[in-house]
C-alpha cells in the first residue's frame, strides 16, 4: 500500500500535546517547513505561483470559504491572513496577526489579543471590534457559513480595548480554539466592505492578508497580487498568485506533471501514488478517523439502527478501495491510529453479508424496504465511491440505491438541513474534540447524521471538559463503542490533507486540516 514519501509529523504527539487547557505562542512553525526547502537556501522574491482548489465559491466573503484542503485554504489565507495557526508537530498554539488566546477558567471564556496597527487594504482597522463583526455575523443561520458549527459555541463577545476581544462561550470548552481554525472564523473581512453587499464585496474584497484581489473570472481564475503593506514583511515573497479549480484527479494531476500549475490541494490517494512514483514533491498531513458515508438517521429508511447496520455489514470496503483508489487508499480501521493517546482496539466496522441480507429482509417484512439516494459531490472519487456502493447492494434483495450528482454549494447546503438520505462527510481527528463533538453531538449545528443520543453526547461533552488525561481517554473510548452501536455511516477511507509541487516551489507550510500558508511560499528558476 502507498505511503507518501514525505509525511508531515505523526498524530501522537499533537494529540497528546492538546490536552493543554490554555494556548502557547510562538513566532514560527519550522516543524511543517517543506522539505523540498530545505537545502534551497534564503527566500527569493518575485514569482507568480499558479495554484489549484478543488472547489470554486460561491462567494469571496470569508463566510462562504472553508479553511481545509477540500476547499479554499490558499485563497482564505492569501487574502485574510491569518489570526493564528497550529504546529502539527505538538498541535499547540501559533500566533499570526493575534499575539493570544487563552482561557484561565477551563474554557468558559477567552481573550483574543492582537497585533497593534493592524489595518485592512482599505485602510480600515483590523481590531477587536472588527473581529467581534465578523465572528458575530458567523453565528447567523441565515449567512449559510460552514463556520456557524464552531461560531454558535460563542454565547457573547466584548470589546475590552481595541486589540482585545473577550468571548464567553455557551459551554466550557478548552480546546475551542484548535476547531476554529478549521474555519473560516481564522480569516477576518473588512466589515466596512462587508456592509457595502455581496456585490460589491465580490468585486473588492477588503482583508489584511499577504495578497489582494486583482481580478475574478468566475469558472476561470482569481487572480492575486501582494499586498505591500502586509503586517509580516519581508512577506510574501511571491508578487503574484493565480488560483484556479480543478475538480478532477486526474486534470489535477497532467496540471503538475507537465508544468501546467505550480501548486495543487490534493485528496486522492491514487494522485498521491503517482505524485511518489513521478518523483513530484507531496506533504500529507496525518490525521484520524476519515471519511464517512454518512446516513441521515433523522428519517426513513435510516431512522431505524438495523437499515443502517445492514448497509454497514454489507459493504465491501476493499472492494470500494480498489474502486475508487487503485487500491492506494487507506481503510481506517479504528477511530484513532495506533499510538494515539486515544487508540481503542474497537473496529469501525465488520463484514457480514449474511447478517446484513437477514436485516434487510427483515425490514422488508415489516413494510420497510430499505431505499435510499446517495448525494454525490461533482468530484471524480465521490462518484465513483457512490457508484460502487450502489454497485455493490446490487447483489442484494430488498434495497435500493440511487445516486444523485449536486454541485457543491447545493450539496452543502441540503447537508446543512439534512436534506439527504446519504452523503460523504468526514470525521477527521487531530485533536478529537472539534471533529467528534461537531459531528456527532445531538447539539451540534454540523451533526449532519441527525444523531442525538445521550450517551454519545455526555462522553463527548466530558471529552471536550476532562482536565486529565486518563479521564480523557477513558470519555473518548465510551465515545467510540457508542459510535460502533449506532452506526452514524460507514467510514470508508482515511483522508489525505494534501499538497503536490513543483521542484522550484519551496516554503510549502500547512496547518490544521492540509491549509498552506502562501505567504510562506517562494519559488526559483
Amino acid at each position: 500500500m502507498f505511503r507518501p514519501h514525505r509525511f508531515l509529523p505523526a498524530i501522537a504527539a499533537a494529540c497528546a500535546a492538546a490536552l493543554l487547557l490554555t494556548s502557547c505562542g510562538g513566532a514560527e512553525s519550522g516543524n511543517v517547513a517543506s522539505a523540498a526547502g530545505a537545502d534551497a537556501g534564503d527566500p527569493v522574491a518575485g514569482g507568480t505561483l499558479r495554484t489549484i482548489q478543488m472547489g470554486e465559491p460561491r462567494s469571496l466573503d470569508p463566510a462562504a470559504l472553508s479553511n481545509t484542503w477540500a476547499h479554499q485554504p490558499v485563497l482564505g489565507n492569501a487574502l485574510y491572513g491569518t489570526l493564528m495557526i497550529n504546529n502539527l508537530d505538538t498541535l499547540d498554539i501559533e500566533y499570526k496577526m493575534a499575539t493570544d488566546f487563552a482561557t484561565t477558567d477551563g474554557g468558559a471564556t477567552f481573550d483574543l489579543v492582537l497585533r497593534p496597527g493592524l489595518t485592512f487594504t482599505d485602510g480600515t482597522p483590523l481590531d477587536a471590534a472588527a473581529v467581534k463583526f465578523n465572528w458575530d455575523r458567523l453565528r447567523d443561520p441565515a449567512l449559510g457559513s460552514t463556520a456557524i458549527r464552531q461560531a454558535a459555541q460563542v454565547a457573547s463577545s466584548e470589546v475590552v480595548d481595541p486589540t482585545t476581544l473577550r468571548i464567553a462561550l455557551a459551554a466550557p470548552n478548552p480546546h475551542f480554539p484548535q476547531g476554529m481554525l478549521t474555519t473560516s472564523m481564522n480569516w477576518i473581512a473588512s466589515p466596512a466592505a462587508l456592509q457595502k453587499g455581496a456585490a460589491e464585496f465580490d468585486r473588492e474584497p477588503v482583508g489584511a492578508g499577504p495578497f489582494s484581489l486583482e481580478n475574478w473570472v468566475r469558472g476561470d481564475s482569481i487572480d492575486l497580487v501582494k499586498n505591500p503593506d502586509f503586517w509580516d514583511a519581508p512577506k510574501p515573497y511571491l508578487d503574484k498568485l493565480t488560483v484556479r479549480t480543478v475538480a478532477d484527479n486526474s486534470q489535477r494531476f497532467n496540471m503538475i506533471s507537465t508544468g501546467g500549475a505550480d501548486l495543487s490541494l490534493e485528496a486522492s490517494w491514487g494522485t498521491l501514488a503517482k505524485a511518489d512514483a513521478a518523483g513530484i514533491p507531496a506533504e500529507v498531513v496525518p490525521a484520524g478517523g476519515g471519511q464517512i458515508m454518512i446516513m441521515n438517521s433523522a428519517r426513513a429508511p435510516f431512522d431505524d439502527v438495523r437499515a443502517r447496520r445492514a448497509l454497514s455489514l454489507a459493504a465491501d470496503l476493499d472492494a470500494l478501495n480498489s474502486v475508487v483508489f487503485n487500491g492506494e487508499g487507506e481503510i481506517p480501521e479504528t477511530l484513532f491510529p495506533e499510538g494515539s493517546p486515544y487508540f481503542a482496539d474497537i473496529p469501525l466496522a465488520t463484514s457480514d453479508k449474511e447478517t446484513a441480507q437477514q436485516l434487510f429482509d427483515e425490514l422488508a417484512a415489516e413494510g420497510k424496504p430499505v431505499s435510499f439516494t446517495f448525494m454525490s459531490y461533482p468530484t471524480q472519487e465521490t462518484k465513483a465511491a457512490a457508484e460502487s456502493l450502489q454497485a455493490q447492494l446490487g447483489a442484494f434483495d430488498n434495497v435500493e440505491v440511487k445516486v444523485e450528482v449536486v454541485d457543491y454549494a447545493a450539496a452543502t447546503a441540503r447537508a446543512g438541513s439534512r436534506d439527504f438520505d446519504m452523503v460523504i462527510s468526514s470525521a477527521i481527528t487531530q485533536d478529537p474534540d472539534y471533529a467528534l463533538w461537531t459531528a456527532f453531538h445531538g447539539d451540534s449545528p454540523g451533526n449532519f447524521s441527525g444523531l442525538d443520543d445521550p450517551e454519545l453526547n455526555d462522553a463527548l461533552d466530558a471529552g471536550r471538559v476532562a482536565e486529565g488525561a486518563d479521564e480523557r481517554k477513558a470519555a473518548y473510548e465510551t465515545a467510540q463503542k457508542r459510535l460502533v452501536d449506532l452506526v452514524p455511516g460507514i467510514w470508508y477511507t482515511k483522508a489525505a490533507p494534501a499538497v503536490v509541487y513543483s521542484e522550484n516551489v519551496h516554503g510549502v507550510r500547512m496547518f490544521t486540516l492540509g491549509s498552506p500558508m502562501p505567504e510562506e511560499m517562494w519559488m526559483t528558476n
